[in-house]
């Protein structure tokens, strides 16, 4: 009976050290789960925007695993695509950029002309990456230095068509490492690590 309960005992000791040995699978940044969702979130697209970010090292880390798996994503899928010729109703505009009316019944109506054009027609798996990466990247509006503060001439950039047209054909033939992590020196306040965290 006292050798069972020995063995027993030896037993739980060893899972607690198990326990105790496990890694933590992702950093927690000191924050709730929602915020360090949002936080990852935004740097991510700040990365795939700019090109490059300045942050500390643990968030560095942690953004660098999903903007790898995003480029990869696009990497992949990159040509998975048919083109496909489509019609299209459109306004008519004169040199201007203004809508052309006419008079139609007494009234002044828009002026349309239909044209064709190519689009790109995303294949299944293609059209899967294209979601996964939507829900990680935010929307990023850019907004011209004259009309600064105004809603017109305002337009919102399609992050996922730079993964796949812009950023994906650079590394085809570049197998993971897609980004780097410079140190640039202590931060003033908390010494903290600030990193430079770019596009290869």
């Amino acid at each position: 009976m006292h050798s069972v309960s020995k063995s027993k005992e030896r037993g739980r000791m060893y899972h607690v050290w198990r326990k105790e040995r496990i890694m933590a699978k992702y950093r927690k940044l000191g924050r709730t789960s929602s915020q360090r969702k949002a936080l990852l979130k935004n740097q991510v697209t700040a990365l795939i925007y700019n090109g490059k970010i300045v942050t500390t090292e643990a968030k560095a880390k942690e953004v660098k695993k999903i903007a790898e798996g995003l480029i990869a994503l696009a990497v992949k899928e990159k040509e998975n695509f048919e083109t496909v010729t489509v019609s299209a109703k459109v306004p008519v505009k004169d040199k201007d950029g203004k809508r052309v009316k006419e008079v139609v019944d007494g009234k002044k109506v828009t002026k349309f002309e239909t044209i064709e054009k190519e689009i790109k027609k995303d294949m299944p798996s293609r059209l899967h990456a294209r979601r996964q990466m939507m829900k990680v990247l935010c929307p990023v509006v850019e907004v011209p230095e004259k009309a600064a503060g105004k809603k017109r001439n305002t337009k919102e950039v399609d992050l996922v068509a730079k993964l796949f047209d812009e950023i994906a054909p650079k590394y085809v033939d570049r197998k993971g490492g897609y980004t780097r992590i410079v140190k640039i020196g202590l931060r003033k306040g908390d010494a903290a690590m600030e990193v430079i965290l770019e596009l290869v």
